[in-house]
């Protein structure tokens, strides 16, 4: 029998880095349901909580197991800034805002899972594990989607939205738009001889029609989103009406692709059909995947707006009581620091952790500063 070498980007050795990041992310989620179970008043909802914390721990010794079996030891476990992070926003805002950050980490462990078993050799260690632990891990998304009160395959959403998520994009627009602005008044005077009440005219501007471009783009994506969903609804409603037999068919389609036999499929289906209204919003959720949203274009509108106008204002702010040469330390600081900040708070919603992403975004507050800067110089000696 001919010995065949392993498929393309299959490894034939574990990954270890790899089962420690496993690792620590089940003892953080572990760490978190804890959290969310002291804090959740509702009992049978703690009890969940608690339950899920449990299951957590026992992947834990999963990947402490194999991490053991190859001689790599494990340290007791330390949260890391990220879900401190969490845990104090957890805290602070209550189980209701922590529930989706979970939700969402246990659709990237999913994805992480599926990855790492298709991508590992099987008889390799982790192959198997892995495969094991992304159904537990779909098994509490969907939990936790059921507790959130939402339907599907948490693990396919894309959108972070939410008031917290609105904040921290606008804020981020805003101090870096008008960062690189008041950078840009700054070269300039630098040749031109400009005063620094310029930098505070321009600043202003700056911060006002950028709050207004946020606030107007955000008004107009959750009206747009509303416009699209409610005419795909009002197509549905017509399909129902005027081909009532397609839209039984197809939705014992859909029941039959979950898992259901033909004849319980086109049972229940049938059942359904018999209230119309019923009907479409189990269309509505199976078909379309459109699921209820408390979205509204002017909350939309004044939360980025105000976000982006409050991130707006720190670079300038420091011109309003100081001068000279002192301003520009202190708004360049105070600036800089910022964008550490928000580049953290931003890792709450993409998974990053917190030191990394705030470095991110100081190299782009850095970059969009020497930008502005060289550029307004550049435009202040041609002028």
């Amino acid at each position: 029998m001919a010995i065949t070498s392993p498929p393309a980007g299959h490894p034939t050795t574990p990954d270890l880095d790899s089962f420690v990041h496993h690792w620590q992310d089940e003892a953080d989620a572990a760490y978190l349901y804890r959290l969310l179970a002291g804090a959740e008043s509702d009992a049978s909802k703690s009890d969940i909580y608690r339950r899920l914390a449990e299951v957590e721990d026992r992947h834990v010794e999963v990947w402490a197991g194999l991490l053991a079996h190859h001689g790599r030891r494990v340290p007791a476990h330390r949260p890391t800034a990220r879900t401190r992070l969490l845990a104090f926003l957890g805290r602070r805002f209550g189980p209701g805002f922590l529930l989706p950050m979970l939700l969402a980490e246990e659709g990237r462990e999913v994805k992480a899972y599926l990855d790492m078993h298709r991508t590992t050799q099987r008889g390799v260690a982790g192959h198997d594990e892995a495969l094991l632990l992304a159904k537990e891990s779909a098994e509490h998304a969907m939990t936790l989607n059921g507790v959130a009160g939402r339907t599907g395959e948490p693990w396919h959403r894309t959108g972070a939205g939410g008031f917290l998520r609105n904040v921290v994009y606008g804020f981020n627009d805003g101090l870096t738009a008008n960062f690189g602005l008041v950078a840009g008044v700054l070269g300039a005077s630098s040749v031109g001889g400009a005063q620094y009440h310029h930098v505070i005219v321009a600043g202003v501007a700056g911060l006002i029609a950028d709050a207004l471009s946020m606030g107007s783009s955000g008004y107009l994506a959750a009206q747009s989103e509303r416009e699209v969903y409610a005419h795909e609804i009002a197509m549905e409603r017509d399909e129902i009406a005027l081909m009532p037999e397609i839209e039984r068919d197809e939705l014992a389609l859909i029941y039959e692709a979950k898992g259901m036999d033909r004849d319980s499929a086109f049972r229940i289906a049938t059942q359904v059909m018999a209230d119309p209204e019923k009907m479409l919003a189990e269309q509505v959720q199976e078909e379309l995947g459109i699921s209820e949203s408390d979205t509204s274009p002017l909350r939309e509108a004044w939360i980025t707006g105000l976000a982006t106008a409050v991130g707006a204002l720190i670079p300038v702010l420091p011109f309003f009581f100081l001068s000279g040469p002192t301003a520009v330390i202190v708004s360049f600081a105070v600036s800089m620091f910022s964008h550490w900040v928000v580049g953290a708070a931003r890792s709450v919603f993409t998974g990053r952790s917190v030191f990394r992403s705030g470095i991110d975004m100081f190299v782009v507050g850095l970059g969009v500063a020497v930008v502005g800067y060289f550029v307004g110089d550049w435009i202040g000696a041609l002028l």
